[in-house]
């Protein structure tokens, strides 16, 4: 475990070039911040091309900023993965893996990205799912990152229960981890995290805000109201493409898929049946388009508050998602599926409508932000990038690689490392993974996928010629993207 004075030592040289070059807007100057995450949400929004799922909102979102169409997160499991994102550190730097360990646990002062804004003087809070659940009474929330306590944040996704008045309505979906009942929005979380929202964009209307809104769908069960799965039809579902494991995988790339499986564990082979694999996607589309309704409500109100000039609006998802794709459900793996999110951030002044295929990660939000809105650096270094040369240059590249990474087992114990770690580099034509003993460092298997010729990763070809030739030169890619946490060299 690092110490946090030594990472600011290690760091303070890089801190102290990037107050002197990063220039500050005035107090009064700087934009407010509406920062919309979702959660388990894959890339499938009309906005990146999908024709089954409708997602209005969000599309209407796009429109009006910059659309990163290969966006990447750290690691495809919550707690590591808005960790990194809201301290602005590698998770080779935190050193957190699983879903109960704290930040605070291994950096107790670390400075979060809302809690930066909030000591640059805005008002900073926060409604719903931001931080992760940690058990932990101390940490629940993280009280120093908001100018009020967190509302709705801290819960469990299967206490998501429909609350109404009056009897309840039937489940018209058997199928085990999704429910289909004829009740309101505000019956479940996201509905009333819309609706407070809403309330705290008035009540902070005539303030500089930070607004942290954090929706708990489309994440498992799948149980949105019964006029979102109406939005589609059953038959039109097809199931997952590629259903089988990629030719040549190791075995260790792969998972039980436990979040989604365990309901099925009586079935024959363990997995749902044809029916209710399509069911189950199916509610994941309603869900989807459940959330998207959300967001458009605080979109709405943002606009009709006359906020969208002065307000930079960020749209991110924690990780994707399988749906029975390479036999996977849920998530944990290094694969495309769950590594790539959908990302939008619309900046009042900035072009419109843009679109960009560079290599970007979750990470690179924090000094995004922080340029964006004028910010002095944080005391601490940030390990991502700023994104904002691509609002001038969309064609443009920010980084030569992605780093996602993921443990085995995927779950691991609080606290304890892992034994193999996975690490995976995304480029703009490859998908490279090493899965290295956790203790040792050795490689214990690896692969390689070329997304110009095999963008669903069917075919694992490290052991080709082509494989052959290209492994030394992404191995050192990898170890040079992982290296640049902390300023290592």
């Amino acid at each position: 475990m690092r110490s946090l004075n030594h990472f600011f030592l290690a760091s303070v040289a890089m801190v102290i070039l990037g107050s002197v070059c990063c220039s500050t807007l005035r107090a009064a100057d700087r934009p407010n911040v509406l920062f919309i995450a979702v959660d388990d949400l894959r890339v499938e929004l009309g906005c990146y091309g999908d024709s089954i799922v409708k997602s209005p909102n969000i599309d209407k979102l796009a429109k009006r900023g910059l659309l990163f169409e290969q966006a990447y997160c750290q690691q495809a499991v919550c707690n590591p993965s808005r960790a990194s994102l809201l301290t602005g550190l590698g998770l080779d730097t935190l050193d957190i893996h699983d879903l109960p360990t704290h930040f605070r646990q291994r950096f107790p002062d670390i400075v979060t990205l809302p809690q930066h804004f909030k000591q640059n003087g805005y008002e900073t809070r926060n409604i719903g799912k931001m931080f992760h659940n940690w058990v932990q009474e101390e940490y629940k929330g993280d009280a120093r990152s908001w100018s009020k306590p967190a509302i709705m944040h801290y819960a469990n996704h299967g206490h998501d229960k429909p609350m109404v008045d009056g009897d309840l309505p039937e489940n018209l979906s058997p199928v085990p981890r999704t429910e289909n009942r004829d009740v309101p929005d505000e019956a479940y979380f996201d509905g009333r995290i819309a609706q407070l929202a809403i309330e705290t964009l008035n009540e902070i209307k005539d303030e500089q805000f930070f607004l942290a809104v954090g929706f708990w769908k489309p994440h498992s069960p799948f149980n949105p109201p019964k006029k979102y799965w109406d939005l589609y039809d059953r038959d039109e579902i097809e199931l997952a493409n590629h259903p089988d494991p990629p030719q040549n995988v190791p075995d260790i790339a792969l998972h039980d898929g436990r979040e989604i499986r365990r309901a099925f564990k009586d079935r024959p082979d363990g997995r749902p049946t044809a029916k209710e694999a399509q069911a189950l996607r199916h509610g994941y589309y309603a869900a989807t388009s459940f959330v998207d309704a959300q967001i458009g409500k605080v979109l709405d109100e943002l606009e009709r508050l006359g906020l969208n000039d002065n307000t930079v609006v960020v749209f991110w998802s924690d990780h994707g998602f399988h749906l029975g794709e390479k036999s996977l459900w849920a998530k944990t793996s290094n694969f495309e599926l769950d590594a790539r999110v959908p990302m939008i951030i619309a900046a009042p002044g900035q072009d419109e409508g843009l679109r960009t295929a560079a290599i970007v990660e979750l990470l690179d939000l924090y000094p995004t932000l922080v340029d964006f809105c004028g910010l002095e650096q944080p005391p601490h270094r940030l390990e991502g990038t700023s994104l904002r040369p691509l609002w001038n240059d969309p064609n443009g590249q920010v980084k030569p690689a992605s780093l996602t990474q993921h443990p085995r087992p995927a779950y691991p114990a609080a606290g304890e490392d892992p034994d193999v770690m996975g690490f995976s580099i995304r480029t703009p034509q490859y998908r490279y993974t090493e899965w290295r003993d956790y203790k040792s460092g050795d490689v214990v298997a690896a692969e390689l996928y070329d997304h110009e010729q095999d963008r669903w990763e069917t075919r694992n070809i490290i052991d080709t010629e082509q494989g052959q030739k290209l492994q030394p030169r992404l191995h050192k890619l990898l170890d040079q993207t992982r290296n640049r946490e902390a300023g290592k060299s």
